[in-house]
């Protein structure tokens, strides 16, 4: 379990910023070594962070963000706090270096922290402490920052800048591209163990839930890149079919089938995508079409087959005996 190591009251007034630090620390800090990217979006004004470590669970420890205010990465031997504290003083509205400047200026053990910040504008904040274990540095580029600490080159920092102003895709994927080169440079010299990666929306909507985009950690993996990268994906597919769900309630079907393709080209072993899809099907009269869709599901995992005659219950599918039975011969489930 992570130790907090020195405890810092914030103020902020109208007038300006104090912060005081109510007793010393006495250590400095759990070894969360790392690598990460904090960023923004030009273009949609989305804020992310990534991060993988040779440290179990580092998405618990080392990413924040908020939307509408930035995003932070606190790591090497990691003060947790860096992360709320500098959140909190960019919604009061200081600038990435502002906030970054003060807190650093009152850690007596500044010289072993890694931490960047950015902010909704897209500055840029980052500190490398003289004593973080090498290979350490940073690359500052245009809004955005690549850190690492006790890597196996020095080049790591900078070939995730490279990957991320070369890739396309959205935030999200040029954020997976940094961390994938930085695992091809040689990564974190101890290995790799868990990854996490967070994308929230420029402005805030008033709605937490919905201003976190993507918001996914491995806590422990042989490969967390990969891994991360897969959930990122099964994600995007679940995006689809709510998308679709909404669609189906405003009576847009056309759009919505079209959207349940999608999720389904996303994840195609993902058989519950494909059940509901073709639950979709027989609810707008198109039965032959959802016949095959209920083949594959079936044949995957009979318990589909029994959850179906349940629905018509919950109001999920016509309450027609005989259609049910139709659907169960014609997919090969018939009792």
């Amino acid at each position: 379990m992570m130790r907090a190591i020195w405890i810092l009251f914030v103020v902020v007034t109208l007038s300006g910023l104090s912060i005081a630090e109510p007793w010393p620390a006495p250590a400095a800090g759990s070894p969360v070594h790392t690598y990460s990217i904090v960023a923004r979006d030009p273009a949609t004004g989305q804020l992310g962070v990534a991060v993988q470590s040779h440290w179990f669970s580092v998405g618990s420890v080392v990413p924040w963000a908020e939307a509408g205010v930035g995003a932070v990465a606190t790591q090497s031997f990691v003060e947790v706090s860096y992360g709320p504290l500098g959140l909190a003083l960019m919604r009061a509205g200081k600038s990435a270096p502002q906030a970054l400047k003060a807190l650093i200026a009152v850690d007596p053990q500044a010289d072993v922290r890694q931490v960047a910040m950015i902010d909704a504008q897209g500055r840029v904040a980052v500190h490398t402490g003289e004593h973080c274990i090498a290979e350490a540095g940073h690359h500052i580029g245009d809004q955005f920052s690549t850190q690492a600490n006790l890597m196996l080159k020095s080049t790591v920092w900078e070939a995730m800048a490279k990957a991320y102003e070369t890739a396309t895709g959205d935030l999200a994927d040029r954020l997976l591209a940094a961390l994938e080169a930085a695992e091809r440079e040689g990564g974190d010299i101890r290995g790799r163990q868990s990854a996490a990666i967070i994308v929230v929306r420029g402005r805030s909507t008033g709605r937490p839930w919905m201003d976190r985009l993507i918001d996914l950690r491995v806590e422990d993996h042989p490969h967390p890149v990969e891994e991360l990268k897969r959930l990122v994906r099964l994600q995007r597919a679940y995006d689809h079919m709510n998308q679709g769900d909404e669609y189906m309630a405003a009576g847009q079907i056309d759009r919505a089938l079209q959207e349940y393709r999608r999720a389904e080209q996303l994840a195609p072993d993902n058989v519950e995508m494909t059940f509901w899809h073709a639950v979709t099907l027989v609810n707008v009269g198109r039965l032959d079409e959802s016949l095959p869709l209920f083949r594959k599901v079936f044949s995957r995992d009979a318990h589909w087959a029994t959850l179906l005659p349940r629905l018509p219950r919950s109001k999920l599918l016509p309450d027609d005996p005989t259609l049910i039975q139709k659907i169960l011969r014609e997919a090969g489930k018939s009792p």
